[in-house]
């Protein structure tokens, strides 16, 4: 088995607790689900935020999900003039039989500029994600 990498972005409204978990619970969401990763499959993650974000650590967003036992990271993005403000970024470090071309990046909301090469993706409907997130979670209450 081969570990890959699997990159993701999102973006937060403003510096708070909560918009920093949701919307990284979001984007984990969206990457577990688009590459059916399984906890036990994961090596590792770091989670990285610009600078104008520390309100939260977003890997407490993975714990929240149920990785008790990934290690995780999180760090700061470095500082680029005129970069994207306010962006989560995560990697992934799978262990998959994937091969690299059938890894599923995700970028959503404002960090698809990031890289709108990989956002082709069929719109998101949060909704039904938050529905699935909270399943999840709920199972970790049990």
């Amino acid at each position: 088995m081969t570990c890959r990498g699997v990159r993701g972005a999102t973006t937060v409204d403003a510096n708070t607790r909560d918009e920093i978990l949701t919307a990284t619970r979001q984007l984990l969401a969206l990457m577990i689900r688009r590459n059916h990763i399984l906890p036990t499959d994961v090596a590792s993650a770091i989670f990285s935020v610009t600078r104008d974000l520390d309100a939260e650590f977003p890997a407490l967003a993975a714990r929240q999900l149920g990785w008790l036992d990934v290690p995780l990271l999180c760090t700061n993005e470095i500082h680029v003039p005129g970069s994207l403000a306010r962006c989560v970024r995560v990697l992934i470090n799978w262990n998959t039989d994937k091969p690299q071309h059938e890894i599923t990046h995700v970028y959503i909301k404002d960090a698809m500029r990031l890289r709108p090469d990989l956002s082709k993706l069929p719109p998101v409907d949060f909704a039904e994600l938050e529905a699935w997130i909270a399943e999840q979670m709920a199972a970790q209450d049990d």
